[in-house]
């Protein structure tokens, strides 16, 4: 599915900071070599992910879904100068390729990348978090946020991806693939939850933002 027609996407991208070196090689390495490169955040969500960032200066950021990298060094370059960036992957096969470019881009010592189940990882993760971007299998976006939610900071940030997913939340939610009953599931929870301000962007394949606006 093409998220926008194809001249206003290039158009916006024209009107856009363009990505760095590193993230245009990364780019084009993704589509060239690995499976699935739809995933890839790409220039223009890439630059909302660092814009967001930088507005921040986040000195803890957390990543649920690393993929190759990419969405990781867009998020990286708002870090405070001591901030650290932790992002979960469960496929071991990306992990090498995405520490290659995280490498080149310039973040190595402040991205931390681990291997395995979220579920299982995040409650190892013991700090508190300015930012966290949810990209991971949507299944379990209900419980990844419950489980960030504690220890997301108050006025903290959490980005949510692929909350349209490709248009299939309108339903009917009978008969529906578990990905897209589990994002309708997330949507409908964030919308409920007293503790938060929410807004869901109509961008590409949709991403919600979330802050946190409960007390400590």
């Amino acid at each position: 599915m093409d998220f926008l027609p194809k001249n206003i996407e290039a158009y916006a991208s024209r009107f856009s900071t363009s990505e760095s070196e590193a993230l245009k090689t990364l780019n084009r390495e993704t589509h060239a070599k690995v499976l699935n490169p739809r995933m890839l955040s790409g220039h223009l969500q890439g630059r909302l992910l660092s814009f967001i960032s930088r507005m921040l200066r986040p000195s803890r950021i957390l990543e649920v879904g690393t993929y190759t990298g990419y969405s990781a060094i867009c998020l990286a370059e708002g870090l405070s100068q001591d901030g650290i960036l932790h992002t979960i992957d469960r496929n071991p096969e990306l992990e090498g390729f995405a520490r290659e470019h995280i490498v080149q881009a310039g973040f190595d010592k402040q991205i931390v990348q681990h291997v395995g189940e979220a579920l299982d990882i995040l409650p190892t993760l013991r700090e508190r978090f300015d930012l966290v971007f949810l990209d991971a299998d949507k299944v379990n976006y209900v419980r990844y946020f419950e489980m960030v939610y504690p220890r997301l900071r108050q006025g903290g940030i959490l980005v949510a991806d692929n909350v349209l997913w490709s248009g299939k939340v309108l339903g009917p939610v009978e008969g529906q693939d578990e990905e897209a009953m589990g994002i309708v599931r997330f949507n409908e929870s964030i919308q409920a939850h007293p503790g938060v301000r929410n807004l869901l962007l109509p961008f590409r394949d949709g991403v919600m933002l979330v802050e946190k606006t409960a007390a400590e």
